[in-house]
């Protein structure tokens, strides 16, 4: 991985991380992933991730975006996306494309969006709210009714929940018509490219209804959408043949949606 930095659509610069495979060049500009850490709050450094290599093994870039929000660069910066969410921040993801362009490398009509928790709910805000930025999204336990996720937390995560209420809003409040606007299943019937999404079914962080209505909204929208879901997993996928089937699932999606077909 290389970081880089590239301006977002404010003109706030916004630090990422770019894989790129060996076989890119201008001659053979090669499809791309961007991709979105959970959190809010968190971040991506340059440690070996299986998911991401795997993906950049097969050929495509990816740019794991640290946008406004990200711990690890300033107390400004992190506070930046404060009742913001899926607004400010998901731009420094769209303009992550305006970055992947000025390689040369990738070929802008063949980025997917994927991300987990947080950076799941950004993939469905994508698709719901800019649903022509990508061409494809992948999910993984996002977050897709915020009024819903924010008074599922159990009262044993208070201090959790008193944060994340301070950040996100409190839906209880006049707070929830803005969680209304920003959350992805009210607005799924803006949904266009095919969708991939997959969920723990022990879950409990972002509750597998979560999941299971925005694959229900998407797939009423007559858009090619494919849902993986563990019953043996939580928030994140911990077993290794899980995993293997997960990630495989997922080059699998983006072959068929980012890769020109093979001539019969």
């Amino acid at each position: 991985g290389e970081v880089v930095r590239y301006a977002s659509f404010d003109g706030t610069e916004i630090p990422a991380l770019l894989y790129m495979p060996h076989q890119a060049s201008e001659e053979n500009r090669v499809p791309a992933v961007v991709y979105v850490h959970g959190g809010p709050g968190g971040q991506s450094s340059l440690y070996y991730d299986p998911a991401l290599q795997y993906l950049v093994n097969h050929g495509y870039a990816v740019i794991a975006v640290n946008n406004r929000g990200s711990s690890g660069y300033g107390k400004t910066f992190y506070r930046m996306d404060d009742r913001n969410h899926g607004e400010g921040d998901l731009m420094d993801c769209i303009y992550a494309k305006n970055y992947l362009a000025q390689t040369g490398l990738v070929d802008t009509a063949r980025v997917a969006i994927m991300g987990g928790s947080y950076g799941g709910y950004m993939v469905m805000q994508a698709l719901t709210s800019q649903p022509e930025a990508f061409a494809a999204g992948v999910n993984l336990f996002g977050v897709t009714n915020w009024i819903r996720t924010l008074r599922s937390i159990p009262p044993w995560w208070e201090s959790f929940k008193n944060a994340l209420y301070k950040e996100m809003g409190d839906p209880n409040t006049a707070d929830s018509v803005r969680l209304y606007r920003i959350s992805p299943l009210f607005h799924a019937h803006n949904i266009v490219k095919p969708t991939m999404v997959l969920q723990g079914s022990q879950d409990p962080r972002v509750l597998q209804v979560e999941s299971d209505e925005i694959v229900e909204a998407a797939k009423a929208n007559g858009v090619p959408v494919e849902y993986v879901l563990f019953d043996d997993e939580g928030h994140g996928f911990v077993k290794k043949e899980n995993q293997i089937e997960a990630y495989g699932r997922i080059l699998t999606f983006l072959n068929k949606h980012l890769k020109p077909q093979e001539p019969a």
